[in-house]
Order: structure tokens, then C-alpha cells, then sequence
């Protein structure tokens, strides 16, 4: 039977093929559109007019498209033994890059192992003798990461990304080995394919980073081909350059090899500066580019410093071996190339014994003034995370007592906040929004959130609470809650309702890179006023005192006080003796391109990014609606042009009773609070916000009490039920509905 197989005539094979071809086309098509994406998310993206066409959803269009990419066409007959040949790519690397093609798969035997791909001229073996690498200038590796599965479709038509890397320049050939497990390979060696490469050399660019005052800095640069292909190429990137990213980080003076061609080079230097485009030639010697970078604000120049206090050396995007995530040279090249001043990069879960090492207790020897980086710590992945993850701020002792890991810490998070505010570290829960979703776009809402996520949890009941502090007296168990990384309605509402029942937790901004936003450091941020010389402790007690705004960085509410009380000075508190006006004031900027972007206004507001300040844009115009609040309801706005230029803005308002007065541009920027207190009378505005949050006390029990330890639970009753007894307390004394 096996014999009369092999020799089928030609053309009944065929039939054979095409006739399943037609039975399995949408799973053929449904794969090709995920490699289509995993080329996007290699930096090698094909044409708009590639991907229309592959929207008709036939076979045969799949393969006119994917077949010229494809360096060889693998064939598993039904006894799954594999052949190789030639495909219709051009065999082209790259000297000291990698190059991305793709593999056909004719798949008759319905195969669902993985492809694998081997050369003898790949990576060197152990033990060999440096006359033996000579001939050992390839490496190769198969993509089988999202949003390819590991393994083949079982399809009869399949497509899989290899990627080949050129230690050379010139000819080069090599013998490139297909199977899909033990025993597959065709006879006479016919799974071998042996191919000659033209490996091109490449050239150093060499690029003159100055920033507006001409000085040399470090700035972020994109650089694609005439097909949009990234460079380098993103597959195997090392640190400093992330392969999550297409952009790469270079200081004046540095340099990037690339081969002869035509590119586009995108540069920028984070949200306060206007991107730059140019093309140029590489052609036959290396070059010089120059790039001089323009700003359109500098909130650093008032005196308000730009920072991160959710950074992340390692876990999620990052590379987990052999290093374990990177280290602090590597995160200062981004948080200079996004001119972020400060960066609190915390130790978490993931490599926590690894990255513990770097924490000192204070700045790292990274830091160029003005620019900071310090190692803290995310309770994430150990602890009390699953009430909330907690960002612990400028900590002296990094280890919770008892062990030198992450697996003796406290379950309920109030524990470990006694433990970190008694050491006088500025804390708050990371990522707010997660377990608080709400359908509401309102604010404030009265949904009560399902309570059942990472975020904002437990805080619900911790900010009722005084712990010890350093000098053994009384202080908030919360410093800030967490903003700009998740839905921007979750994080606020409640936010808005315990202020409105009189606690004074403030904001702080954040990006979680790269877990929750992986495109770069200091998406989110807060903006802090800092008297005197920037210090990350200086930075961070400003967050405790409420001197900072947040946002994306794309809009800024500067100096902004309420009947000359300024935020986060004396307790961001006005006294009156009876109710009267008010005037609000602010230093307004922001930037909007002219045109409008449609992607990011079609986006609900559960969808990245969160925050962006299109989200605000009034109509197709260039401007944006500032507005101010009392106890969270907007009671005055002016449309103000998003233009670079600062404005004052300011509103006279009356002030009836205790409340609290922010400024905010709703999804790019917030202030924290001012607080005017009406003839000593506490802030009890909402009899609304006080019902709910004593609801949430209850919501939040029933998720979180399976999760605390067994020694910790009367702890936990303890904790909660003075929550309820505050709340109800609160609850009489509010004389608002």
C-alpha cells in the first residue's frame, strides 16, 4: 500500500490536496491572519494592500500573498515523513541582524507537533574548538510565541516565522534540517534543504542627539525600512533595547548598524516633546545623522518634576533567563530616553530573589542628576496581592521580618502596610481600576464594583485606618491611589467617594511597565513640585502631600490652588468662617495634534489607552474642556486650545459647605484636591458616597476572606469591621444625599 502510494500520479495528489484544501479553508485563512500578526508584532508588517487582500478569506489568496515570503515549502506526507524545497523567497540576510521569513507547511498528514528547524551551521556546540566555529555564522529560531501556537494547526496549508541571524558579511551557505519529531525526516535526506545566502553588509549610523538648548542627550528613535520593517530587527534584541518595543534608546554619539537602504527614522523624547520624521540613505560607508529634538513644554522648568512609581526590571514583557529581567543601566536608558526624572523601579514576584540584590535603600548609582532611579517594592505575586497589589515607596528595609524571600509576607494588606509605613515608606494600592469595574461612565457612580481583582481592593478598608509611623505617632494606613494604567471611571469613582466622606488619600500616576503598558516608561505620570534640589524623596513625599498632578504627559494643570491656598502646601487646606466664593486657578498647556486620531476616539473607556488626552478633544477642534469640581461633580469648564501654549484658567465658585476642589481634563490629566473647610466643619458631602463605600466593605469581604492566612483572620474581622463602623459614623454625619 505504501508503495502504490508513492507512486500516485501527480495530478491525483493534487486534487487530493486541493480538495482538502477546500474543506479546511477557513482554518488555512484563519491561521495566515495570525501570522500575519505575529509579522506586525516582529516588526515586519505587510502591506495594507497584503492585508485587504487576504480579507477575502480564500485559500488561494492566502497562499499569493504568504508565498513570496516563504524561504522553504516543507511537505509531511500521511506517513508524516517531511521533504523540503526551495521557496520563492530570495535567500537575503543581513550582517549582524536578523532577517524574518516564513515556512509553508503542506500538511497531508494532519500534523499537530511542532516544525523544527536545525543547522549545522547554526549556534557553536559545547566544547568546540575554534577551528571548528569557523563555519558556525547562523542562528535561527522558530516564532512560536502569541499569537502563533507553538505547534502546527493540523491545517492543510500552514505558514510558520523563522527567524535567521548573519554572523557575516557575503556568500554564505548552510544546510537547514526540517522535522516534526523523532522519526520524521524523509528518506535520502530529503528534509535537508540547502540554501545560499547573500548576507549583506551592513553600516554604522551614527546619530547627534541634542536636545532644544543644544546640549547632547538621549532620545527615543524609531527606524523602519520602505516595506515599515523595524530596525534592528525586534526578534532577538538584547537589553538595553527591549524586543517588546520598535524603538530603540541612543545617547549622542551612538551608534546603530543597518544595511544598505532607505529608512525613515521616527525620534522623539517622551510626551513633552514634539516627534521629528526624516528619511535617510544608507549606501555604501557609515554616516552621520543629526537630530535635534524640540520640546513644546517643560513642566521641570516651574519647578514640577516628571515621574514613574511603577517600573519594572523584570517579569511580564521582560526576559526572565538567563538574567532574570535587566538591570539599572539598562532601565536609566529608557527613563532618559523618555525624559522621565524620576523612576521608582520595584521588585516583585517574578526574579525577586534575583532583583532584590539592587535594592539599597536609596538613589541607585545609575542616576544622572536630575534624572532617578531607585529600587522599592510591588507586593505582586506574594502576600497580600490578592486583595491588592501594593506599591511600597521609599522603603529602608526591604524584607518583610521573618524570611529573606517573598514567601513569609502578610496576607491582609493592612499588615503590610503597618509594617511599611512604621519605616516611613509613601504607599498606595497599584493599578487601581482591576476588581472595581463598573458599566457606568459616570462620575461618581453608585455601582457597587464586583471587588474580585488586583487593584484598589482592600483600600477600601485600609484608608479608614491610622497606623504607627516612624516616630510612633498616628498616620494614614494610605498615602495615594494609583492612576492613568487602568479604566479611568474604576480608578476615580472610588477615589471620589471616600473623599467625599472626608479622607484625604491623594493620586499618584503610573505606567506598570511593562505589564499592564509595555510601549514605554512613563505613560503614566505624576508631576511633582519640588522646592529646591529634585531628591526621590522629596519626589515621593510630594506624592504624600498631594503636591503633584497626574496624567499621560499630553496636558498639564501647573500650580494650581483655590483661594491661594496652593495644592499640596499646609495640608492643600483653606479655611473659611462661612460659605462664599471661591476662585480656582491654573496653569494650563497641552498638545493635540490637529488631526483628529480615530482609533483612539473610537475606543470605549475599558480599552487602551485608558488615558489619552484624544479622549478629550471637543469635536474635531484643537480644543479640550478644562473643568472644575467640588466633591467630584464638574461645576464650571472652559474649552482651551491644545496648542503647547500655558493659559491661566481660572472660576470663581461658591463654596457652601466643607468640599473638596479639584481641576481635571477628563482621561489626561488630574490635581489633586484642595481641601476649603467651612467654620471647621469635616468634609461629610454625600450620604450617597458614604452608603456606598459601607456597602463595598461588605462586597470586598466576601472576595477577599478566603485568601487571608488562618493566623492573620481576626486580624482581617478587626480590620474590616472598623471600616463598617467609620463608614456608618460618617454616614450620620453627612447631611447630603
Amino acid at each position: 500500500m505504501k508503495i502504490m502510494k508513492l507512486l500516485l500520479p501527480a495530478s491525483v495528489v493534487v486534487a487530493v490536496l486541493l480538495a482538502r484544501a477546500a474543506d479546511d479553508g477557513q482554518a488555512v485563512t484563519l491561521n495566515a491572519k495570525r501570522v500575519v500578526q505575529a509579522l506586525e508584532v516582529l516588526g515586519n508588517p505587510l502591506s495594507k494592500e497584503e492585508v485587504v487582500k487576504l480579507q477575502g478569506g480564500e485559500v488561494e489568496q492566502v497562499e499569493a500573498v504568504l508565498d513570496p515570503y516563504c524561504l522553504a515549502v516543507v511537505t509531511i506526507n500521511p506517513e508524516s515523513r517531511v521533504k523540503a524545497v526551495a521557496g520563492e523567497a530570495k535567500p537575503v540576510l543581513v550582517e549582524a541582524g536578523w532577517s524574518i521569513f516564513l515556512i509553508k507547511v503542506i500538511n497531508e498528514a494532519g500534523v499537530t507537533a511542532p516544525l523544527r528547524v536545525g543547522s549545522a551551521q547554526a549556534a557553536p556546540l559545547a566544547g568546540s574548538q575554534k577551528s571548528e566555529l569557523k563555519d558556525r555564522w547562523l542562528d535561527l529560531a522558530m516564532f512560536r510565541r502569541r499569537p502563533l501556537s507553538p505547534t502546527l494547526s493540523g491545517a492543510s496549508i500552514d505558514y510558520r516565522v523563522i527567524q535567521l541571524y548573519s554572523r557575516d558579511a557575503g556568500k554564505r551557505a548552510a544546510v537547514m534540517t526540517f522535522d516534526v519529531g523523532q522519526g520524521t525526516q524523509d528518506l535520502g535526506f530529503r528534509s535537508d534543504l540547502l540554501v545560499n545566502f547573500d548576507c549583506r553588509p551592513s553600516l554604522d549610523l551614527t546619530l547627534g542627539v541634542l536636545d532644544e538648548d543644544g546640549k547632547p542627550t538621549t532620545a527615543a528613535f524609531e527606524i523602519r525600512d520602505k516595506q515599515g520593517r523595524v530596525y534592528p530587527s525586534q526578534a532577538k534584541r538584547l537589553a538595553p533595547d527591549f524586543h517588546f518595543h520598535p524603538q530603540i534608546y541612543r545617547a549622542h554619539g551612538e551608534t546603530v548598524r543597518l544595511p544598505e537602504g532607505e529608512y525613515h527614522l521616527r525620534s522623539t523624547r517622551g510626551p513633552e516633546y514634539l516627534a521629528s520624521q526624516q528619511t535617510f540613505t544608507m549606501a555604501d560607508r557609515a554616516r552621520d545623522l543629526k537630530v535635534e529634538l524640540k520640546r513644546w513644554v517643560d513642566p521641570a522648568a516651574r519647578g514640577w518634576w516628571s515621574g514613574d512609581h511603577h517600573i519594572h526590571a523584570a517579569g511580564c514583557a521582560h526576559y526572565n533567563k538567563p538574567t532574570e529581567g535587566v538591570h539599572a543601566p539598562d532601565m536609566m536608558r529608557h527613563i532618559l530616553g523618555e525624559d522621565l526624572k524620576v523612576g521608582a523601579n520595584l521588585t516583585w514576584g517574578p526574579c525577586f530573589d534575583y532583583q532584590k540584590q539592587f535594592f539599597t535603600g536609596s538613589e541607585d548609582k545609575v542616576s544622572t542628576y536630575p534624572y532617578l532611579l531607585r529600587y522599592d517594592i510591588e507586593v505582586s505575586g506574594f502576600g497580600s496581592h490578592q486583595s491588592g497589589h501594593l506599591c511600597l515607596l521609599q522603603l529602608k528595609d526591604q524584607m518583610y521580618p521573618g524570611g529573606d524571600s517573598k514567601d513569609h509576607w502578610p496576607t491582609l494588606c493592612l499588615n503590610t502596610l503597618r509594617w511599611a509605613k512604621k519605616q516611613g515608606a509613601v504607599v498606595g494600592p497599584a493599578h487601581s481600576g482591576w476588581g472595581l469595574a463598573c458599566k457606568s461612565n459616570e462620575l461618581p457612580n453608585y455601582e457597587i464594583p464586583p471587588f474580585d481583582g488586583i487593584g484598589a481592593n482592600e483600600y477600601i478598608v485600609d484608608v479608614t485606618h491610622q497606623v504607627e509611623g516612624p516616630k510612633g505617632n498616628l498616620v494614614p494606613a494610605v498615602d495615594f491611589l494609583s492612576t492613568v494604567d487602568t479604566p479611568m471611571v474604576w480608578e476615580l469613582n472610588i477615589w471620589y467617594h471616600t473623599l467625599n466622606v472626608g479622607y484625604r488619600t491623594r493620586i499618584s500616576g503610573e505606567t506598570d511597565f511593562p505589564c499592564i503598558y509595555g510601549e514605554r516608561v512613563g505613560l503614566g505620570r505624576s508631576y511633582v513640585k519640588v522646592d529646591g534640589k529634585l531628591t526621590y524623596q522629596k519626589w515621593c513625599e510630594g506624592i504624600r502631600a498631594g503636591r503633584n498632578y497626574v496624567g499621560d504627559g499630553r496636558s498639564h494643570l501647573m500650580d494650581f490652588s483655590v483661594g491661594g491656598v496652593a495644592v499640596g502646601v499646609e495640608g492643600s487646606e483653606l479655611q473659611l468662617a462661612k460659605p462664599g466664593k471661591v476662585v480656582a486657578r491654573v496653569d494650563f498647556a497641552a498638545w493635540l495634534d490637529e488631526k483628529v486620531n480615530p482609533i483612539v476616539q473610537g475606543k470605549g473607556q475599558q480599552e487602551k489607552p485608558y488615558w489619552h488626552i484624544e479622549r478629550a478633544r471637543v469635536k474635531d477642534s484643537r480644543m479640550v474642556p478644562v473643568k472644575l469640581l467640588v466633591n467630584g461633580r464638574p461645576v464650571a469648564q472652559k474649552n482651551v486650545a491644545a496648542d503647547g501654549e500655558i493659559r491661566e484658567v481660572s472660576f470663581e465658585v461658591p463654596i457652601e459647605r466643607s468640599s473638596w476642589v479639584a481641576m481635571r481634563v477628563l482621561g489626561s490629566s488630574h490635581t489633586n484636591p484642595v481641601w476649603v473647610v467651612v467654620d471647621g466643619e469635616p468634609v461629610r458631602t454625600s450620604k450617597r458616597s458614604a452608603q456606598w463605600c459601607l456597602d463595598s466593605v461588605d462586597q470586598c469581604w466576601s472576595q477577599k476572606e478566603r485568601f487571608i492566612a488562618k493566623a492573620e483572620l481576626a486580624d482581617a474581622k478587626a480590620a474590616y469591621a472598623h471600616a463598617r463602623k467609620e463608614y456608618r459614623k460618617r454616614l450620620a454625619e453627612s447631611t447630603v444625599d
